[in-house]
């Protein structure tokens, strides 16, 4: 494959055996129909079974294979990242392996990239194969970031999405750690679409998102691109100190003015407590936000790269080497 790539096609991957063949066939099938040069990445976040080895099979014969192997399981979003450092198209998709988003959507996008847009985004009108609980959280969660932030992050969408040469070059200057790209795509700006569809249920596997690795997304959204929290914590913990003194002077003036005794040793109890459980919170937020300045002070690198493999198994080129350790 050549430099002359028109576009690049990210598949991030994690245990996707079981899916992996069609995915490849599906993605293959729609970007043969533009009849353009394009090259697809695969990067394999660690993946326990073989999905990198299938991959690596079908690069040995397709020059528009390309297999990012990354060293171990470094998150969905570094995978992400690891891919564009690697892409060379002068339009980058990203799309996830499972085939919850329809690769024939790649077509529409790059007809919008054509008109002159420099993201375009797929937004999920209706999750099919989910369950109650999943799209309540996920609901909930764009809606306060929304709240929270003081740039437009659409609600309802994914990773999945075009970008343009330009957008994926900034995004790569970009140092943060714990990244959330979809944040990252809106903070830089440019000319973006959205395009509407719904997503379908699961072709095969498991998420590969639990309820562990959803918390994580999410305070990674919020934290690194909001500081509403921080201000909420000041704002509640000047309200309860204020409500707490005007108590302290009731007390006192029941004691001074008054022969009533002051009851409610249980309702004190309950107070302390309240205010010990707000206390200890906010010093969880605040353990949200150091930790994280915390992972960008140890200056390590995104991820480690184990191979590359493109048509044949060869050593990683030296300026990609200088991209993964330096170009965030």
């Amino acid at each position: 494959m050549n430099a002359n790539v028109r576009y690049s096609v990210i598949i991030p991957m994690y245990n996707e055996e079981a899916v992996i063949q069609e995915t490849y066939r599906r993605i293959k099938k729609v970007m043969e129909t533009t009849e353009e040069p394009y090259e697809l990445i695969f990067v394999n976040d660690g993946s326990a079974d073989n999905s990198a080895q299938m991959i690596e099979e079908y690069s040995y014969w397709d020059e528009s294979v390309k297999l990012i192997d990354l060293s171990r399981n470094f998150g969905h979003q570094i995978a992400i990242t690891a891919g564009m450092d690697y892409a060379l198209g002068d339009a980058v998709i990203i799309i996830d392996a499972d085939l919850q988003d329809p690769p024939e959507m790649i077509l529409q996008m790059i007809e919008e990239w054509k008109c002159g847009y420099e993201v375009v985004y797929a937004k999920r009108v209706k999750r099919n194969g989910e369950t109650f609980f999943k799209k309540w959280t996920a609901s909930l969660f764009y809606r306060v970031l929304a709240y929270s932030t003081d740039i437009n992050i659409p609600v309802d969408t994914g990773d999945f999405r075009l970008i343009d040469r330009k957008v994926c070059d900034e995004l790569k200057r970009l140092p943060e750690k714990n990244r959330f790209v979809r944040g990252l795509v809106s903070w830089v700006g440019f000319r973006q679409k959205a395009i509407e569809y719904e997503r379908d249920e699961r072709l095969a596997g498991e998420t590969k998102y639990p309820l562990k690795r959803m918390i994580k997304l999410s305070l990674d959204g919020i934290t690194s691109f909001s500081y509403k929290p921080l201000k909420l914590a000041g704002l509640l913990g000047a309200l309860l100190s204020a409500s707490g003194f005007l108590y302290l002077l009731y007390v006192l003036y029941l004691a001074i003015f008054t022969d009533s005794v002051v009851k409610g040793w249980a309702s004190v109890i309950g107070i302390t407590l309240t205010f010990n459980g707000f206390v200890l919170l906010m010093l969880g937020i605040l353990g949200e936000y150091v930790g994280r300045i915390y992972d960008e002070s140890k200056g390590r690198p995104l991820y480690i790269v184990q191979e590359v493999y493109q048509g044949k198994k060869k050593p990683q080129p030296v300026g990609l080497q200088t991209v993964q350790y330096e170009s965030k």
